[in-house]
């Protein structure tokens, strides 16, 4: 948890943010950021999505040890395969919207036996 702590630090720093200010956006009391900040406290995964949403990283990124702020390369490909799922995900909506207005204008044939 050392590490994460120290990217954590490290990604504050590195936006000229204070304690008070991480604390402030992330709605917990600047003690507590503070000990997660110093790893005295170990931060649970919701907490660790809101502060890598927070500083624009994956939570990948989070455990890396030698972290530098810049995404890594498999960060950008995950990045780059979820957008591809995100557009196949938003075609295969409009194909099924498609299908289901060629049913609706289809006449019905009703067999009278």
């Amino acid at each position: 948890m050392k590490t994460i702590s120290k990217n954590i630090k490290f990604l504050r720093q590195k936006m000229g943010w204070r304690q008070r200010e991480v604390a402030e956006l992330l709605k917990i009391s600047i003690p507590a950021f503070s000990k997660i900040e110093t790893g005295v406290t170990d931060v649970n995964i919701n907490r660790l999505r809101q502060i890598a949403d927070l500083f624009k990283v994956s939570i990948v990124d989070m455990f890396s040890s030698d972290f530098t702020g810049v995404k890594s390369g498999d960060t950008l490909k995950i990045e780059e395969l979820s957008e591809k799922l995100h557009q196949r995900e938003s075609l295969l909506v409009d194909l099924q919207m498609k299908l289901l207005q060629y049913y609706e204008k289809k006449p019905t044939i009703i067999n009278i036996g």
